[in-house]
């Protein structure tokens, strides 16, 4: 595997012609990505350059409430499949930061 391979498969991109292009941006992988930093920051994700788990809850609080934020603010304009996401994201959320707080 060549260089450009391995830090486009690690970026999350595909190669295409010989370079790397990312994903295309939508609501869904957006909150994809919240919800892993999240799970991240709960601890419940290992860094996966060391290999390492490491909890910040003040950090995990607050990608939580930014998911909320975005469920309240785009209330009435998402697909039935986006706001089951964002609603079933943020339950395991809650439950998980509840449990990483006792």
């Amino acid at each position: 595997m060549s260089e450009a391979e391995k830090k486009c498969k690690c970026s999350g991109g595909k190669i295409v012609n010989g370079k790397c292009v990312m994903p295309e941006v939508t609501f869904s992988a957006f909150i994809m990505s919240l919800n892993t930093s999240a799970l991240f920051l709960l601890g419940e994700i290992s860094d996966p350059a060391t290999g390492a788990r490491k909890q910040d809850l003040v950090l995990a609080k607050h990608t939580i409430d930014t998911l909320n934020v975005l469920k309240v603010k785009t209330k009435g304009n998402l697909t039935e499949e986006e706001e089951n996401m964002l609603g079933n994201f943020l339950y395991d959320l809650h439950m998980r930061y509840v449990k990483a707080k006792s």
